[in-house]
């Protein structure tokens, strides 16, 4: 499998299980209606277990934007590889959220709230205060990119295998995991570009009854924030190391 293969399948396949788990929680009469958030971020981390799993013997399961570009700003990637990571991962998040839309279609039908249909694919504040919401994409991922440099085993912090196979893919899930459960609560800790934007474009793609505007003014928030807190978390790293 080549590495571009591999992160549009990693990716694909995390959004698959992440974006799934919301739509279980929020739409209207399935099994998981109203099980709250603690099952969402639980299950955000095992779809981050799934992901990296796949694709780390092959391209060392960036997943992230802002993992490739944290990688990039410390001389571990040249920019081509960089630009092929983050399509594959763009591609991946949107096949992966077309995939839950199919699922749960019939879910999507009886669901008359437009919020929680939108909830499925992308990210939105608990308060909107844009200064504040930026600030917890930044700081969320920030921990994020720079927990990950400090793997002992480079997982994910290069493009080379992560190490000890499926058992490698645990400490990031455990990372993603005190993340939402910590940090997540201002604005869904989308902490990944791609992992926000792909499946936004499918909602707005996607032939969904009653749904919600693209949310062009705050989109740009689960985008630029992890880009700077990924830079920020790499910039730190390299100074300290």
């Amino acid at each position: 499998m080549t590495p571009f293969v591999a992160e549009l399948i990693g990716t694909g396949t995390m959004i698959l299980l992440g974006g799934g788990v919301v739509a279980n929680v929020v739409l209207k009469n399935t099994k998981g209606n109203n099980s709250g958030w603690i099952v969402i971020c639980t299950a955000w981390a095992l779809a981050v277990f799934v992901g990296v799993t796949i694709a780390g013997p092959y391209s060392g399961a960036h997943l992230n934007w802002a993992v490739s570009i944290a990688n990039f700003a410390l001389g571990k990637l040249d920019m081509p590889t960089t630009l092929s990571y983050m399509l594959a991962q763009l591609l991946g998040a949107m096949i992966g959220a077309l995939l839950v839309w199919i699922m749960y279609k019939d879910h999507f039908d009886q669901t008359d709230d437009a919020g929680a249909k939108q909830a499925v694919f992308c990210t939105a504040p608990a308060i909107r205060n844009l200064p504040i919401n930026l600030f917890s994409e930044v700081l969320g991922t920030f921990v994020l990119i720079f927990t990950i440099l400090h793997f002992k085993d480079a997982s994910l912090s290069d493009s080379t295998p992560i190490g000890l196979g499926s058992i490698g893919a645990i400490p990031v899930t455990f990372l993603v995991w005190v993340i939402g459960l910590s940090l997540g609560g201002t604005t869904g800790y989308a902490i990944n570009p791609a992992r926000d934007l792909g499946p936004r474009i499918m909602h707005a793609i996607l032939p969904i009854r009653n749904k919600a505007g693209f949310n062009a003014s705050y989109a740009w928030v689960p985008i630029i924030g992890p880009v700077v807190g990924g830079f920020v978390a790499a910039l730190l790293y390299g100074v300290l190391n």
